[in-house]
């Protein structure tokens, strides 16, 4: 299993060093059933795009449509009933579940609306976490430094039951970027905090993103954080628009 998620990475890297310009990920002819007692609603239908490398695109689209869905597919977390996707091309979903997880770790950041940070950590731990599950020498100082960059160096030790909502997304932030990932998956990063302080964290957010080279996939149903990025996907009805 080791041996061959070593060989998964290996192939990876060497795919973003022989072709920089193909696309990091492409989502190919993407569809998503499920069944409930009603019978079948397809949530996904043939979903189809590439992203380049370092590329920042927003998905948009109404409450229900299919976003967060399509989102969690790209990840790896959920699989596609049809259709698959490629991380530089490698398909994801020819992996084992750890082999997935374990490119995760890697590849992939994650920010969320509700933050997702361990309540029984501190600020510094949190951060640490991803590094050290993926075994990186000096995580602490790694983590501490991203923690002064995102302008929480004062608040090292702060558990998140004390840090308001801005500092617990920007603790998320600094999880998510500590690991340098290809990708900077988002899922309403700003839902849940007030326009200025969600402001701050956009900011913050495209900043670190240009800083790191990394490829932006933010869904949004805000038109101004949309706006932000280079390109707009539309999913209406569980389909692209346009």
């Amino acid at each position: 299993m080791l041996n061959n998620t070593l060989s998964s990475e290996s192939d990876l890297a060497s795919a973003q060093a022989l072709a920089p310009s193909a696309p990091l990920i492409a989502v190919e002819h993407v569809f998503k059933t499920v069944s409930d007692s009603t019978g079948e609603l397809t949530i996904l239908r043939d979903i189809d795009f590439t992203l380049a490398p370092q590329e920042t695109v927003a998905i948009v689209g109404a409450s229900g449509s299919g976003k967060s869905t399509l989102l969690s597919i790209i990840a790896g977390l959920d699989k596609p009933s049809q259709g698959t996707v490629r991380l530089a091309g490698q398909d994801i979903f020819a992996l084992s579940e750890d082999e997935r997880a374990a490119l995760r770790a890697r590849k992939l950041g994650f920010v969320f609306q509700s933050f997702q940070l361990m309540h029984h950590m501190s600020a510094l731990e949190n951060v640490m976490l991803p590094l050290e599950l993926s075994g990186v020498r000096g995580a602490r100082a790694q983590a501490k430094d991203m923690l002064e960059r995102v302008g929480l160096g004062q608040r090292l030790g702060h558990y998140p039951r004390v840090l308001s909502g801005g500092e617990q997304q920007r603790v998320a932030l600094a999880r998510a970027f500590v690991v340098q990932p290809a990708v900077l998956l988002a899922d309403e990063p700003t839902g849940s905090l007030d326009f200025a302080t969600g402001e701050t964290v956009m900011q913050l957010m495209m900043a670190l993103n240009q800083e790191l080279g990394t490829t932006l996939v933010l869904v949004t149903h805000d038109p101004q954080l949309a706006a932000r990025c280079q390109r707009c996907i539309t999913i209406e009805a569980g389909r692209v628009a346009g």
